[in-house]
């Protein structure tokens, strides 16, 4: 057998084992620090695993991660639901770090951040100018176009940050705490309406626009939780999957 089909076969072990080592350690940090601690460790490992393997590896290990905790917090329909919002946590940020070197030294260069941050801001001062003009009944401006609006804050910041994302703490934080509460909030609080469908066989704009209000709050300490964790070990374990990667011959997967 031709050595580098051995080789090929030997790296995709070590890349199997990788993830189901990764995926659980993040079920572990989810299972421990929910009742201990106010941090969100489970998102927080999801969004590193992507940084530090790619967005294939992120979503793979963000989707295995929430079924198999699942399997101590409850199985449901939610499930699917979880399983897609942290796998695109993880696909999201391994594409948006994809050119990071993660085992250089890392210095906050928040000045790199100020272009995705003013995005997000004025699309939120947007949002609120459309709920003054066009209130559509709505009694507050906490509801669809905090997300729908920071949804496309995010993709004019992305546009606009054409260098490479830095890794330090602060930028992985302020990243961590505007993609969990978009992206995460976003598509389960659609989910909810959908899983709420099955019993109340309602379906509605009016539903959603109530969901995301009273789901704003929840999803904002989440992603408060989450972005704290990458805050205070992003870095560190960064450096410790760096330090593996080099040591058994591991890479970003991007195919």
């Amino acid at each position: 057998m031709p050595r580098d089909i051995v080789r090929r076969r030997q790296l995709r072990v070590r890349e199997f084992v990788m993830i189901a080592v990764m995926s659980a350690i993040t079920v572990l940090g989810n299972l421990l620090s929910f009742p201990v601690i106010p941090l969100q460790a489970g998102t927080g490992m999801v969004i590193i695993c992507g940084i530090a393997f790619g967005p294939w590896v992120g979503a793979i290990i963000g989707m295995l991660s929430r079924l198999i905790v699942n399997f101590f917090t409850g199985q449901g329909v939610w499930t699917i639901w979880q399983m897609l919002s942290w796998g695109l946590l993880g696909a999201i940020s391994g594409a948006v770090f994809a050119k990071v070197d993660i085992e250089a030294p890392r210095s906050r260069n928040f000045k790199m951040m100020i272009g995705p941050i003013s995005a997000v801001l004025v699309m939120e001062i947007v949002a609120y100018i459309s709920y003054l003009l066009w209130p559509n009944g709505e009694s507050t401006f906490f509801g669809w176009r905090l997300y729908a609006f920071g949804f496309i804050g995010l993709i004019i910041g992305a546009l606009i940050l054409r260098k490479r994302m830095p890794a330090d703490d602060v930028t992985l934080a302020v990243f961590t705490l505007m993609v969990v509460f978009i992206i995460y909030g976003g598509i389960m609080n659609i989910g909810t309406m959908f899983m709420s469908a099955m019993s109340t066989e309602e379906v509605s704009w009016s539903a959603l626009k109530l969901l995301y209000i009273t789901g704003a709050p929840f999803d904002i300490w989440h992603a408060v939780r989450a972005a704290l964790f990458v805050f205070f070990f992003a870095n560190a374990i960064l450096t410790k999957l760096g330090r593996v990667k080099i040591k058994y011959g591991f890479y970003r997967i991007n195919r």
